[in-house]
């Protein structure tokens, strides 16, 4: 089973698998260093909460490096909506995708 992570609008925009953060097609998009999220290539986006990516405004925690491609596990399938939530932090998810 996927950990799928949502955006600001509730619905499904990636999953996690290991300490990869995937796009719903699959594409390794991002990677996990305890809590906080790093784009693919390394640089700092912001921190996974709950079930998001979002600006605590703890700072910039720099760039890790690029681990590599961790390969495409597929599709995990869309899980829809979950409904709104806010946990007070702004959603910083699109900044995986730049």
């Amino acid at each position: 089973m996927a950990n799928y992570i949502y955006d600001s609008r509730a619905n499904a925009v990636g999953f996690i698998r290991g300490r990869y953060i995937h796009s719903l097609n699959g594409t390794a998009i991002g990677q996990l260093n305890g809590t906080h999220v790093h784009k693919l290539s390394g640089g700092y986006v912001g921190e996974l909460h709950k079930d998001m990516v979002v600006d605590k405004h703890l700072g910039n925690y720099g760039n890790i490096g690029n681990p590599g491609n961790p390969g495409n596990p597929g599709n995990p399938g869309n899980p829809g909506n979950r409904g709104s939530v806010n946990y007070g932090y702004p959603d910083v998810f699109q900044t995986l995708l730049e």
